[in-house]
């Protein structure tokens, strides 16, 4: 640079200011941090400003929406041209984008839910649980669902609504008080042979972990299904996926939707296979392979000719 200006040094280069201005000591500049502690340490002066005694704040997990950490280098690679893709496609070298991100996606959700298949998407986690509860009154032909009231309330409050207009009794099944998990000896008094579906949320409301399995053995054991909720999809990361639900509903705001954008946020839908053609939103599925032609077969007509593709 201070050849591309003509001169050899710093020190000609600002010589023309006067000597007041000029900055004569070595600037002592801190070592470099990282966003997150960028991040931190603002916190911490923050609470610093914090009236005495509000520091910290208790975070129920199954309660609502909180912030997580995002680099911003993420907000600046899935800007790139490579990765975005038209919501509504309608060239089809677009098209097959999208269908590519909403099959990873799907993917993605079954790994993390222990399904067979999962949806894209639903409009959020509170219209998820009811749209799963009238899944399973159509699995089943039962018309009644039973809710754990450890299930966060405004979820339950939403599935209410949809029961008024669909003519779907529901019943709420009481919590533990000293646990704060499911109380199964209420479960196994109310539930009953019209009982369609048995919902609980793991992280509950409390950020309790249920007991899916055996909460499942009592559903199975009636005849009903089980439907696991979650509102916090960072914990199918570190706890066991709920492999013994029939159906797996819930929220996917942690993952990296800020909570400053006010919602709606993104639902889904996962369930096992042989449950996939009740299951309410749309599916994507990659074009079929050699490899994948059985599976392919289990989805047509079994007059549909079906002839591998060489991709």
């Amino acid at each position: 640079m201070l050849r591309a200006v003509g001169v050899d040094s710093p020190d000609a280069l600002f010589a023309h200011l006067p000597p007041e201005v000029r900055l004569n000591r070595p600037l002592d500049i801190p070592p470099g941090k990282s966003e997150y502690e960028i991040v931190d340490y603002f916190r911490a002066r923050g609470e610093e400003c914090a009236p005495p005694g509000s520091h910290g704040y208790a975070s129920f997990l199954g309660a609502g929406v909180y912030y997580h950490y995002r680099p911003v280098l993420v907000d600046t690679v899935v800007s790139r041209s490579e990765f975005l893709t038209s919501y509504t496609p309608y060239q089809a070298e677009i098209s097959q984008g999208t269908l590519t991100t909403i099959f990873e996606f799907q993917t993605m959700i079954c790994q993390l839910t222990g399904m067979d298949v999962a949806n894209a998407s639903m409009y959020d986690g509170s219209t998820a649980v009811p749209e799963a509860a009238m899944m399973a009154l159509r699995l089943t032909g039962r018309d009644r669902v039973l809710v754990s009231r450890a299930v966060h309330p405004e979820y339950r409050e939403v599935l209410a609504t949809y029961a008024q207009h669909q003519g779907m009794p529901v019943s709420e099944v009481d919590y533990n008080r000293d646990s704060g998990g499911l109380d199964t000896s209420d479960l196994e008094k109310q539930i009953d042979d019209q009982t369609a579906a048995v919902i609980i949320q793991s992280p509950n409301f409390f950020g309790v972990v249920e007991d899916v399995r055996r909460a499942a053995a009592i559903a199975h054991r009636h005849g009903a299904l089980l439907i696991f909720v979650f509102t916090e999809a960072v914990s199918l990361g570190l706890l066991e996926p709920p492999r013994d639900a029939d159906i797996v509903a819930g929220d996917l705001q942690s993952f990296a939707i800020s909570p400053s954008y006010g919602g709606p946020f993104a639902g889904i839908v996962a369930t096992k296979e042989k449950f996939m053609r009740q299951m309410p939103g749309r599916i994507a599925s990659p074009w079929p392979r050699a490899s994948s032609t059985s599976a392919v077969k289990r989805l047509l007509p079994t007059s549909a000719p079906i002839k591998p593709l060489s991709l």
